[in-house]
């Protein structure tokens, strides 16, 4: 262990400590509660390490296969290019089916826009847009037509939507969309967010989800347990993605998302600037507009400094926490042959989804799957071709999706203009991976885009998807 990491883990032990005995909450006045003097039972966050990291190697059960041919591009017509994306969910994690139609929603950014001179510069003018269909895939009749944006230009908070989750209500028949309210790059200080009120309507051939009728700040980070922006000295720093899930034992409402550890350092290149984590929050209010901040329960300091788009899978009294990482995001130290500046050394890990299995939220032990944590990969001959994956319960295993990000491309370093074109900007092929305790395998490649509808799933309507 490092000399700069002896005194993070030092100081992480002692906060842990203190925050474990008074808890903490959001920063006053967003949303989130003061907080109160009721124990908050935590343990230690769960730690990705650099053993694991070591243990990482494309296998046959993780890497995916191949995109050989051109994906079909669901929202040509629009003009816009598609990347995260996340289905209309139940309160209780299943795949809306609403009058025998499933919805998603994805980031967008219309691809016109002179702005935009490579794909990453999409990222500030990002909005969220929403996808009908009743066969819940790209291809055919019966594919993803897209619908439009979901917020109003002069509605949502910010100066851009990032990712988030959206929940449907089926008792109020309303979707509470989750989202991450950021400001204009380069600084991209980011929010957790929340619309209410937005309707579906449906009829034979299209589906109109509704302008929301409020948005709210739920929290923002706290500069104790989540690093804020003015004391960032990585990549970029997060406080984004929320998802939303019910929690299976209590049926409270609670939420985790991408976060970073505050660490103490003065030097830019230290492995303490690599500082992800995974944060969470529970709510505080039924109409789930005050949540407070709680402490993380995964870490990546000294490891990697993004855990993008953390998300849940409940199966068989067994939480699996799935999030994604780019190769470039992992701390020098782990690079061979020198530092990622120098560009020299092989990354530590590809473009990846990965995954632990833990005993419940707060699970300092949880095992990372496949003893290394890599659960999919891009192939080593397109290691861009894909990303943000994001896995979706489907009887004893599950449906990974993703978007096409750069195919047939080994480097992001070529000129703009080749980078625009080589840029995928839809969903791509969905992999089914059994799970099988703390070991998974990519069994079939599926359609673009394919969501399978949740066994017994239905939110309004008995229209089954066809």
């Amino acid at each position: 262990m490092t000399e700069d990491n002896s005194k993070h883990e030092f100081g992480r032990r002692k906060f842990l400590r203190t925050t474990g005995a008074v808890g903490l909450a959001a920063t006053a006045g967003v949303g989130a509660t003061s907080g109160s003097a009721a124990a908050v039972e935590v343990e230690e966050p769960a730690q990705w390490t650099e053993e694991m990291v070591a243990e990482i190697e494309r296998t046959e059960e993780n890497t995916a296969p191949y995109l050989d041919e051109e994906p079909t591009q669901i929202a040509e017509e629009a003009g816009y290019w598609v990347w995260d994306t996340w289905p209309l969910r139940n309160r209780d994690g299943s795949v809306a089916i609403i009058d025998g139609w499933q919805i998603i929603f994805s980031l967008v950014a219309d691809k016109s826009r002179p702005e935009i001179d490579v794909p990453g510069d999409r990222h500030n003018y990002a909005r969220v847009g929403y996808f009908y269909s009743r066969a819940g895939k790209s291809e055919g009749p019966n594919g993803w037509q897209f619908g439009g944006e979901v917020f109003d230009e002069d509605a949502f908070l910010g100066n851009q939507t990032w990712a988030g989750s959206a929940m449907y209500d089926q008792d109020e028949e309303q979707i509470y969309h989750f989202y991450t309210a950021a400001d204009a790059l380069p600084e991209a200080r980011q929010r957790l967010a929340l619309a209410k009120g937005a309707t579906v309507e449906t009829g034979p051939q299209d589906v109109t989800v509704s302008e929301s009728e409020s948005h709210h700040i739920l929290a923002e980070a706290d500069g104790e347990m989540y690093e804020q922006l003015e004391d960032s000295s990585g990549i970029i720093t997060a406080f984004r993605d929320p998802w939303y899930f019910k929690h299976p034992e209590t049926g409270e409402d609670w939420m985790i998302f991408e976060g970073n550890t505050p660490t103490e350092n003065n030097n830019s290149d230290s492995p303490l600037n690599y500082n992800g984590n995974i944060g969470a929050a529970k709510a505080t209010s039924e109409d789930l507009t005050e949540w407070e901040l709680k402490p993380p329960i995964f870490e990546a300091v000294g490891v990697s400094q993004q855990t993008e788009r953390p998300h849940f899978i409940f199966q068989e009294d067994k939480w699996y926490l799935f999030f994604i990482t780019h190769e470039f995001t992992y701390a020098p130290q782990l690079w061979s042959e020198g530092g990622r500046f120098e560009k020299k050394g092989k990354p530590p890990g590809p473009e990846a989804l990965h995954g632990f299995a833990a005993d419940g939220l707060y699970d300092s032990d949880m095992e990372p799957l496949n003893g290394s944590s890599l659960v999919v990969a891009n192939p080593e001959k397109a290691p861009f071709q894909t990303y943000s994956w994001l896995a979706m319960p489907h009887g004893s295993g599950s449906i990974v999706e993703s978007f096409v990000n750069f195919q047939d491309v080994d480097t992001l370093g070529l000129p703009g203009d080749e980078l625009k074109e080589a840029f995928g900007g839809t969903l791509a092929p969905s992999l089914k991976v059994d799970i099988d305790g703390t070991d998974t395998s990519i069994t079939t490649e599926l359609k673009d885009g394919q969501f399978p509808a949740s066994v017994g799933a239905r939110s309004r309507g008995n229209g089954r998807n066809s």
